[in-house]
This record gives structure tokens, C-alpha cells and sequence, in this order.
């Protein structure tokens, strides 16, 4: 029997009333779509996404908190529903820092801005 998102959560998760306003972000920089953080735990987060992600590799990303790029989770992708989206968080020790956290942009030629 196969478990719902909801049945395999490991630790207790916090909803956030009006969401949080964040980003996800590719690894390489090459493209972000803007999203609300709906819910989120010490292991992972509910996003609902603002636009398409048909056509964006999305197994690896970065989840970007603030528009300083200074709060951000790397994340990999657990599940699709629809324009949500579950995401497990990656231990930080073990992944470079974040492209918006070091200044840069993404390149806007290579993939559409949400």
C-alpha cells in the first residue's frame, strides 16, 4: 500500500497562514520561478508554484527564502501535484553555496522568469 505525502512525513510540520513568498532556483543559475512556501518542517516544504515548470529539470534545487539570497535550502523534489509541489530538504554541509547568495543572476536567455 502505497503511503500519501501527508502519512510519510517524519517530522511535525508549521502552516504558514498567507504563505511565504520564496523562489526556486536551478543549481546552475539558469532559471527561477517564484512560489509560496504553504507549509514547511525541519526535513522539508508544500510550495505552490507561481507558473509552468513544464520542461525544468526539477529533481535538484535550490529553494531561495529571501530576496537577498541569504536564506536558502537546497532541496530535491519529492512530489507533483498539480502546481504544488513537495520538496525534501538536503543536509547544507554537503552542497556548494547558492548562486543568488554569491550575487549572481539568472541568465534569462536559457530559461523564462516566473
Amino acid at each position: 500500500m502505497e503511503l500519501s505525502p501527508i502519512d510519510r512525513r517524519r517530522d511535525k510540520r508549521f502552516n504558514f497562514y498567507n504563505g511565504i513568498e520564496c523562489r526556486i532556483v536551478a543549481t546552475d543559475g539558469t532559471w527561477q520561478r517564484s512560489c509560496v512556501m504553504e507549509d514547511a518542517s525541519n526535513s522539508g516544504a508544500k510550495l505552490i508554484l507561481n507558473g509552468s515548470i513544464d520542461g525544468q529539470h526539477l529533481k535538484k534545487f535550490i529553494l531561495v527564502l529571501l530576496t537577498s539570497g541569504l536564506a536558502y535550502r537546497r532541496c530535491e523534489l519529492a512530489w507533483v501535484n498539480g502546481n504544488q509541489i513537495g520538496v525534501n530538504f538536503l543536509e547544507e554541509a554537503k552542497t556548494p553555496a547558492c548562486p543568488l547568495a554569491r550575487g549572481e543572476k539568472p541568465n534569462p536567455a536559457v530559461g523564462a522568469q516566473g
